[in-house]
């Protein structure tokens, strides 16, 4: 297949589970024989268009159009203030995308598909679908009502008019999808494809131990200290300030304990002044900035658990990275949770420990089931891997994406011969 791919986040852009997600998933797509034209966000300092590993990127430079835009939009995105801004970047980064490919690319290549991920390429997806006949799948890895509840109208419009307009809607996980339709999403177009990880790059025996030695400096970590470790967006939904809330519960029991939390977000201020407040400064570190992907899987190998106490998470890659590198992990399973779907929480089979994160307590006493028990909390991580290994390789989810693609263009196809 010929495949125009809209993604926000893009390498050498990435900033989160959406960055991780295309830069594992795009590559393997042409790999297995599919011809890839991605469209993504440029921040001034990169190429508009090159190939990379026979992929064709576009990066349209923004254009500044926040005085015209103030003129012209509607009450909710008068309200987003100084971020109307973002806005601009993401009508600029959508409107030049779908106008190269409608009046550039189109004149030379015939494409079979358009794939859109998320409501940040969403501006693409409904143009497309009005001035053209290819048909349009829609990645749903997140909604502004799971995001952050009610949230932007334009926002919800948006994702809604292309829930209704595309060809196929494709979400991270079953719970997602349950989401979906009590949303009013069309339940009949909505297939699941949970994401995956690459067990080849995060594997515990490929880690430089020199570099997991500098890290336990950089922390303070003591010999004989268990560290456990966050890895995310420092946002609300993340449960990250019900984690530092419950963490003094863990320490009166394990006070060899240490918790490391990465990520950026702006959350940070808050989490630092509570660490003051509750007193556990010399017992908790917090590293607002990204890392390479080698410095975040040494964070994996400095760990003796995880920790992902969401209070909404539509699947949660950071999850499978940790069960990659065999890690016990304590998971948020309270409302809209991928996490369940991945993590077992009881039987032989067992990976790690359900939570409700919007409970510090709940989120102590997981720590401390895996804490207690040395011999169990391995077996959990290798359980993690062989299920990772199994169930959430890379390369299934790109074949299983695959096939709901070709679905896609054989109901097309007969939709012609009907006609």
């Amino acid at each position: 297949m010929r495949i125009a791919y809209f993604i926000w986040e893009y390498p050498p852009l990435i900033v989160g589970g959406l960055g991780t997600y295309a830069s594992e998933t795009v590559p393997r797509l042409e790999m297995f024989g599919n011809d890839i034209d991605v469209f993504t966000i440029n921040d001034g300092t990169l190429r508009t268009s090159e190939k990379i590993e026979n992929i064709d990127i576009h990066r349209p430079l923004m254009i500044s159009g926040f005085d015209v835009l103030s003129l012209i939009v509607n009450d909710d995105l008068k309200s987003w203030g100084e971020h109307l801004t973002f806005f601009n970047k993401i009508f600029a980064y959508n409107y030049l995308s779908s106008n190269k490919l409608l009046n550039d690319l189109m004149k030379k290549k015939t494409y079979d598909l358009i794939v859109i991920n998320d409501w940040l390429s969403a501006f693409s997806g409904l143009l497309l679908k009005q001035n053209s006949n290819i048909p349009v799948v829609f990645h749903v890895h997140s909604t502004e009502q799971q995001r952050v509840g009610n949230g932007s109208s334009t926002i919800r419009n948006m994702e809604m008019a292309l829930a209704e307009k595309a060809d196929m809607i494709i979400t991270v996980s079953y719970a997602m999808k349950e989401h979906l339709v009590s949303l009013g999403y069309p339940q009949n177009k909505i297939y699941v494809v949970w994401n995956g990880c690459n067990p080849g790059t995060y594997r515990a025996e490929n880690v430089n131990s020199m570099f997991v030695r500098s890290l336990k400096q950089l922390y303070s970590v003591q010999a004989g200290e268990k560290v456990v470790l966050f890895v995310g967006r420092l946002t609300e939904v993340k449960g990250i300030k019900n984690l530092v809330m419950g963490f003094p519960e863990v320490l009166a029991e394990y006070p060899s304990t240490r918790l490391i939390i990465l990520g950026k977000g702006e959350q940070y201020d808050e989490l630092t002044s509570l660490v003051k407040k509750l007193g556990i400064e010399d017992k908790v570190k917090i590293r607002s900035e990204f890392v390479s992907e080698d410095e975040r899987i040494a964070h994996y190998a400095l760990s003796e658990l995880c920790v992902f106490p969401s209070t909404s998470e539509p699947f949660g890659i950071v999850s499978l990275e940790a069960m990659c590198m065999k890690k016990p992990i304590v998971v948020g399973a309270s409302g809209i949770s991928g996490f369940k779907e991945q993590v077992i929480n009881s039987g032989e089979d067992k990976t790690g420990v359900h939570v409700d994160g919007r409970n510090p307590t709940d989120i102590a006493w997981g720590i401390k089931e895996i804490l207690k028990d040395d011999k169990k909390a391995a077996l959990m991580g290798e359980n993690g891997r062989k299920r990772a290994e199994r169930i959430f390789n890379i390369d299934k989810v790109a074949s299983d994406t695959l096939y709901l693609y070709r679905k896609v263009l054989e109901s097309k196809n007969k939709v012609i011969r009907d006609l």
